[in-house]
């Protein structure tokens, strides 16, 4: 089989499929990409925009079940799980509690920074060979805390990433200020500052990316809902979908949080979970801040892009709830309202949530299917999808046409659940 007989079906069209779509039509693939929703209106269009190689460990370390136990429960709290009968839910909890511990942690990170140092380089590369505008900005990320306890907890998170060489800066109080003028003098008592991070603005991302994909001769089919295979043997001959079958000599998943919907499909059982996340997009304040910052204690984090200011984060097991919890958006305002001169700005342009693929080891899945050997898998960003994008389109390229690797897949296997 020749490369132009190639043609790659991609069910998924988020940061993840659209990367994979970029990389295997340049290296000659014909390329579909379908999705149930719309184009990059999941959790690639609401997110914080944050592009965070200093994110490296994961969020199951030492110490996190004491720190989130108590607040689980709550309804308005950072983290929170919907009370509710969902024996997977409470597996994926236990899995997650028996990964606190520092060996585990590493391992984790030393998978999940190969894969955020190749996006950060793969970002510059593409957004330069196709001219993409996206207010990509290089100016760090500062990960403000309001009690000196809070500071010093940190040190030995520090610590862990100076292991991945991303130390961080810390800043006293009056330091913080200085760097970010935005920030109320008196409300923090400082900050750690990792220069390696960027940010972007991600709805502008994949509207630019979009345009690229069609350029290069990509079909990209919107409101189409995958189904299942047609089966020749262990092989997918062809995707069943509510607009037909589509054939396709190779297929990749990329459904995100979605992705255990269709295990019986992959061949494998994946544990993700989706982790709902919320955010409030408005105007930039009259009192903007130029650094995206995270408020460590409340999980709230603030971004400002050129054209715009995002309010964002918590985290809510409620399974595939599509409601809007209103208390969780106020909780967002009133984070950021304790240290900023003005957090919020009318009027308020889209109030959204989206649900982010969370696995128990804070690790994607990049992968070919167990069951059929024309299929491959690329989910489980966690809170990353929009960090890891670029690299992980490289690779799945790379294991569709048998090349080496560039980052090394045993991190990334199906067969490690």
């Amino acid at each position: 089989m020749t490369m132009s007989q190639r043609h790659v079906l991609i069910v998924g069209a988020g940061i993840i499929g659209a990367c994979s779509a970029y990389y295997l039509r340049k290296q000659g693939w014909e390329v579909t990409l379908i999705d149930q929703s719309n184009y990059g209106r999941q959790c690639s269009h609401g997110n914080c925009g944050l592009i965070s190689p200093s994110h490296a460990l994961p969020l199951a370390m030492p110490g996190a079940v004491a720190k989130t136990l108590p607040m689980m429960l709550k309804k308005n709290a950072p983290l929170h799980v919907k009370p509710r009968f969902d024996p997977e839910l409470w597996a994926w909890l236990l899995k997650f509690a028996m990964r606190c511990k520092e060996a585990p942690m590493l391992e984790a990170a030393a998978g999940r920074h190969a894969l955020l140092q190749s996006s950060l380089a793969a970002y510059h590369e593409l957004l330069e060979a196709e001219d993409i505008d996206c207010e990509w900005q290089d100016k760090g990320a500062l990960f403000v805390y309001q009690s000196p306890e809070g500071m010093d907890s940190y040190i030995k998170t520090d610590k862990w990433l100076q292991q991945f060489d991303l130390g961080a800066e810390r800043l006293n109080a009056e330091q913080l200020v200085e760097k970010e003028p935005a920030i109320k003098p008196g409300t923090a008592a400082g900050a750690w500052f990792y220069q390696v991070d960027a940010h972007l603005r991600p709805d502008k991302l994949m509207n630019h990316l979009r345009t690229v994909l069609e350029k290069m001769g990509v079909t990209i089919k919107e409101r189409v809902g995958f189904e299942g295979f047609a089966i020749e043997g262990n092989t997918a001959a062809a995707a069943n979908t509510t607009d037909g079958n589509i054939d396709a000599t190779h297929f990749l998943i990329a459904t995100g949080a979605w992705t255990p919907k269709l295990n019986q499909w992959i061949g494998a059982k994946i544990p993700i979970q989706p982790g709902k996340g919320y955010s409030i997009t408005m105007p930039r304040p009259g009192v903007c801040p130029s650094i995206p910052i995270v408020f460590q204690e409340q999980k709230v984090a603030v971004t400002p892009f050129n054209t715009g200011y995002r309010i964002g984060s918590t985290m809510e097991f409620a399974g595939y709830d599509t409601t809007i919890n209103r208390p969780r958006l106020e909780s967002l305002k009133k984070g950021a309202s304790i240290y900023l001169h003005e957090p919020t700005c009318d009027p308020v342009e889209e109030e959204w949530y989206g649900w982010r693929p969370m696995t128990y080891d804070g690790k994607p899945v990049i992968d070919k299917s167990p069951k059929f050997g024309n299929v491959f898998i690329a989910a489980g960003h966690n809170m990353l999808g929009l960090s890891m994008g670029s690299g992980t389109g490289k690779l799945v390229a790379e294991m569709m046409n048998g090349q080496t690797p560039h980052i090394d897949l045993k991190h990334y296997a199906v067969s490690r659940f």
